[in-house]
């Protein structure tokens, strides 16, 4: 679904979907979590070590361009790609210990998010909610760290 996506955009932007640019297409859907581009780079040259470094960052570049990839960049300052989701939205926890990431969706939220932005008269064209602190496993970690004292 998404290759032909694609493949469409591409043919729009009078470019040609060539073989290399399928290839890490299909590494980066078929990838899970927010990944940075040394670690989609690495997966790539895993299959096809042919394929250059150039090629895969403006090919991660065209992605975000064409709608298909989001780019994402928290508090560390590295920049992540995640396949982008049509329809549908999320926001972060961000773990500062391990930089664990957890995706969550709340319509409750987003409700509140938009009416805010009704009674201050302010049209809403994107938004994100990163929320930064210690995750579970963290959290027990350092409680029994502390213990062992």
């Amino acid at each position: 679904m998404k290759t032909e996506l694609f493949k469409t955009r591409i043919y729009e932007e009078g470019l040609k979907a060539t073989k290399q640019r399928e290839e890490i297409l299909n590494i980066f859907l078929n990838s899970s979590g927010h990944k940075s581009f040394s670690q989609i780079y690495a997966q790539v040259a895993k299959t096809n070590p042919k394929i250059g470094y150039a090629t895969v960052y403006r090919t991660l570049k065209l992605l975000t361009r064409l709608g298909l990839a989001t780019q994402r960049k928290f508090d560390d300052g590295e920049t992540r790609y995640e396949p982008a989701s049509e329809g549908s939205h999320h926001d972060h926890l961000i773990c500062l210990d391990c930089g664990k990431i957890i995706e969550f969706e709340d319509p409750t939220i987003e409700s509140l998010q938009n009416g805010i932005a009704q009674r201050h008269q302010f049209k809403i064209f994107h938004h994100r909610m990163e929320l930064y602190g210690r995750c579970e496993e963290c959290d027990r970690k350092k409680r029994t760290g502390r213990r062992k004292s």
